[in-house]
């Protein structure tokens, strides 16, 4: 299985006094490794986004600096690419208990949280 979540983050540089950089500001695409459906972090999407969006800019921000170890002005969420196999674990994790996602379903479940921002790649 393989899962990564997807990000664009603007990053700066704090120079030291007297020390110039240009450009200052930067984007880059970030990926994140998505742990395994029941494993560690695997509930990063219910914590971490709402229809496809980040829902607390302050805390996406705190995570990606964890991430770069640079000061990040901004982060917005792009998706969640993600093989077949990880979309049916994925999918029969949440199916097993949609309780904690104030959910029907897995469908509803994954709609809620990441809205149309899934990839499935081919293995």
């Amino acid at each position: 299985m393989d899962a990564a979540y997807v990000f664009r983050v603007r990053f700066r540089l704090d120079a030291e006094a007297g020390v110039r950089t240009d450009p200052r500001t930067f984007e880059t695409v970030v990926e994140v490794a998505a742990d395994d459906p029941g494993e560690g972090d695997w509930l990063f999407f219910r914590d971490a986004l709402w229809r496809g969006e980040v829902n607390d800019g302050h805390h996406a921000r705190e995570l990606a600096e964890g991430w770069l170890s640079v000061p990040v002005d901004s982060v917005s969420f792009r998706e969640l690419r993600a093989d077949e196999a990880y979309m049916e674990a994925l999918r029969a994790e949440i199916a097993a208990d949609p309780t904690p996602f104030n959910a029907d379903s897995a469908r509803e479940t994954l709609h809620k949280y990441l809205g149309s921002s899934i990839r499935v790649e081919e293995a």
